[in-house]
């Protein structure tokens, strides 16, 4: 089976590579327009602060931001829907509320600690009011009559929902693109993917259009749209954040082990921040304003998954780049045999969860089922409205009944395995640094050739560990470079601990290319994990 799917990926290649190349023909080579408003560079906990003492006003960010998304959407193609108006009244409520004096600077920190501050969502989440299909084509458009639980949340703590972002028909692919709004682009090379199923939220945040984002993980969905964009997006302890309120979604009473919505940023002193607003009351407490050294904090590393012969290696500059981190946060290197197995326990593990929603179970009132064989040859006729993960979705699960029951428990065995080793090793007090994916952002549906190496991330969805994708650099191509920092579940604290470090000593976000700039003007090395924290725009 395993050089079965390796050598598909191959084949694959074949034809996956012209197709992008001819695509791609397509695709302008223009850049974004420079950054000018000064607002659209300030930290969250920087601005929130700023609004709660009236040294500005919410209405300018939110004008500001809105602004940007004008700018740079007919580009980079990440909004599906906006709600501008009702956000820029919502502001100037918030401002006279705010010159009225009726609450304390320290009651609206400790209540509100979002208030005024523009928060972006990904369309799979429910914002009531708002286009709510997950990328599937209808012939009605599907609108969120409730707030998920995680938005209603955000509203509580002062955020101001701006629009709602793009992702791949039912987040079931790490590129975004689907046959409603289209293919979303990464800011850096409009011929890259930022990835998926995030990508929206992702090329919002990295091209400074947004500041904090809601998504969604059961793969690497946040974590590699984040390295791919060069910003920060975190998978938290299961059941943390509510999961709640978002297409697709699952009645298997494990599901939340494996999904949980994220918080994705730009700057990663905000991940905390946004996190602690997210937090179910009644899931897992996590010890967030916990202060933490980072030389308080053990570290440890592997740069290949076991060697599995399944994945492909790290490109030259990635490979530097991590083994640059591994150096400075003196990690020490280990050899976790059975990480080996990540492709298999990790299919095995969501392939064979039941009720599932896509493409084959929920449908229109009134439309027929689809069925897998149906939908199939539709599809390779090009009468189909589904993407081709959608389609051949089912295909997976029906693959997946075939394999003996012997099977599946032995590779839920080594699950369990996997979980006693991370859990004596990392303790209370260790992280692990870990590659987020081979390469830097590929082009556009070069991912299906790609397919197993995202299990560089699903691994932790596997194995319910949080673990936050951070931003060490750029790479030759001024392409953002990521890594993974994994910790225990409910050690959330430290993933993010890390992060800040991390953004300290690397310079976090990069300013994309623009109109003024000219790519040489990036202070990043090549292959270093490190990185001027702005472009001159």
């Amino acid at each position: 089976m395993r050089r079965f799917l390796r050598s598909a990926m191959i084949v694959f290649s074949w034809f996956v590579v012209p197709y992008s190349r001819y695509t791609n023909i397509k695709v302008m080579r223009r850049k974004l327009p420079p950054i000018r408003s000064h607002l659209l560079e300030i930290p969250a906990v920087d601005l929130a602060k700023l609004i709660r003492t009236r040294k500005i006003k919410s209405e300018e960010v939110v004008e500001a931001y809105i602004e940007r998304c004008r700018q740079v959407n007919p580009l980079i193609n990440a909004i599906v829907q906006d709600r501008f108006e009702e956000a820029l009244e919502e502001a100037r409520e918030i401002d006279n509320v705010i010159a009225m004096g009726i609450n304390s600077v320290e009651s609206m920190e400790e209540h509100t600690p979002l208030l005024g501050i523009p928060v972006t969502v990904k369309e799979s989440i429910a914002v009531k009011g708002m286009t709510n299909q997950a990328g599937r084509v209808f012939k009605t458009p599907q609108i969120a009559k409730s707030d998920a639980p995680v938005v209603e949340q955000i509203k509580r703590s002062g955020g101001i929902i701006l629009l709602v972002s793009n992702t791949p028909e039912l987040c079931l692919l790490w590129e975004t693109y689907n046959n409603v709004t289209g293919q979303t682009k990464n800011p850096y090379d409009l011929k890259r993917t930022p990835g998926g199923s995030s990508g929206g939220e992702a090329a919002l945040l990295a091209s400074g259009a947004s500041l904090l984002g809601l998504t969604s993980d059961i793969g690497g969905s946040s974590r590699l749209p984040a390295m791919f964009s060069g910003i920060w997006g975190h998978k938290p302890t299961p059941y943390a954040v509510s999961f709640r309120g978002h297409h697709p979604t699952s009645d298997f009473p494990k599901w939340g082990d494996f999904f949980t919505i994220a918080p994705m940023t730009r700057y990663a002193k905000d991940l905390p921040l946004l996190l602690k607003c997210m937090s179910d009351p009644t899931g897992p407490k996590l010890t967030l304003d916990r202060a933490i050294s980072v030389n308080g904090i053990r570290f440890f590393f592997m740069d290949n998954d076991g060697p599995s012969g399944m994945m492909r290696p790290l490109s030259r500059d990635l490979h530097a780049a991590i083994n640059r981190v591994a150096s400075d946060f003196n990690a020490k290197r280990v050899n976790i045999r059975k990480m080996k197995w990540s492709l298999d326990i990790s299919l095995s593990a969501m392939l064979t969860m039941k009720n599932i929603e896509t493409i084959y179970h929920k449908t229109e009132e009134g439309e027929q089922p689809k069925t897998v064989c149906k939908e199939t040859v539709k599809y390779f006729f090009g009468c189909s409205d589904s993407i081709l993960p959608s389609v051949i979705f089912g295909h997976l699960q029906n693959f997946m009944k075939i394999i003996p029951n012997s099977r599946h428990k032995h590779l839920a065995s080594i699950i369990e395995a996997l979980k006693t080793e991370f859990k004596e090793m990392l303790g209370n007090d260790g992280v692990f640094l870990y590659p987020t994916f081979p390469n830097t952002a590929h082009q556009h549906y070069q991912i299906y050739h790609k397919l197993l190496e995202p299990m560089y991330m699903a691994i932790f969805n596997t194995l319910g560990l949080p673990v936050t994708n951070c931003m060490i650099g750029l790479d030759r191509r001024n392409l953002p470079m990521g890594i993974q920092v994994v910790a225990n579940p409910g050690q959330d604290h430290l993933c993010l601990a890390v992060a800040r470090e991390m953004e300290r000593r690397y310079g976090g976000w990069v300013r994309p290319p623009s109109e003024e700039s000219h790519s040489s003007s990036t202070s990043s090395s090549n292959g270093s994990a490190s990185g001027s924290s702005k472009q001159r725009g």
